[in-house]
């Protein structure tokens, strides 16, 4: 595996299951020191785990990123370990909120408030965070999950789609900002992605599968290596000339 990221010091956030997980394995195979930071401890300390078991440089963080306090504790605690903060990969999300996202006439606002609380204003206050150490480093990268769903123009999730087209737009002024500073802010856009989770429990239905993979122009349909491998590439020296852009990682569902 290429040895682009050694020693470099990066918080993985939402590193507990699928995406998140599979970066921290990315990061961490191509030589970095990882925080495994999840809101769920007992995840993520199972990924910090198997790691550790592999012989690399991993350790466990809980974090809720709607909450500003629990963003801080976690950053200082975690950057304390790292010794500096060379990187981001900011991949949190409500899952759960999604299912109750239905249009703009039925949505409830708990719903939409809960959404834009997790998916945007936790992003912007994992930002405001990581920026100061970033800087203090002389640069670094910063990268936020985002999704197809901002240019899709789905007849349903209002409240995710404008939370990723804000995040989006965030990412965009943080390239701006800090840009002439070292920062790079960058965005990965998933598409339709079989996460080892969703696999094993079955989530999926199999003519589900099917009508995703018709609507691709691939093979088959994503995984969630194939967002680490953008990830690390964006967070290595490799990715240094790429700032303030959405790359759509989905098999050419979406052409954009």
């Amino acid at each position: 595996m290429n040895q682009r990221l050694v020693d470099k010091a990066i918080v993985v956030i939402g590193a507990g299951t699928g995406i998140g997980a599979a970066t921290v394995e990315r990061l961490c195979s191509e030589g970095a020191r990882v925080c495994v930071a999840d809101v769920n401890r007992d995840a993520a300390e199972a990924v910090a785990e198997r790691m550790r078991q592999a012989g690399h440089d991993a350790f466990a963080q809980s974090i809720d990123i709607a909450d500003e306090i629990a963003v801080n504790s976690a950053f200082a605690s975690a950057v304390a370990r790292l010794g500096r903060l060379d990187g981001v990969h900011i991949n949190a999300a409500d899952l759960r909120a999604i299912f109750a996202d239905s249009d703009a006439l039925d949505v409830d606002l708990a719903v939409f408030d809960r959404t834009i609380a997790v998916n945007l204003r936790g992003h912007l206050l994992c930002t405001r965070v990581a920026l100061p150490h970033i800087l203090s480093a002389g640069g670094g990268s910063i990268v936020y999950t985002s999704s197809g769903a901002c240019d899709s123009g789905e007849p349903e999730r209002p409240s995710y789609a404008a939370s990723k087209s804000g995040l989006n737009a965030l990412m965009r002024h943080v390239a701006s900002r800090w840009g002439k500073d070292g920062v790079t802010a960058n965005c990965v856009a998933p598409g339709f992605v079989m996460t080892s989770e969703m696999i094993a429990g079955g989530q999926v239905p199999p003519e589900w599968v099917e009508v995703c993979l018709k609507g691709v122009r691939s093979t088959r349909l994503g995984k969630a290596e194939d967002i680490a491998a953008m990830v690390a590439h964006l967070l290595s020296e490799d990715g240094r000339w790429i700032n303030g852009q959405v790359f759509h990682v989905n098999g050419g569902a979406l052409l954009h």
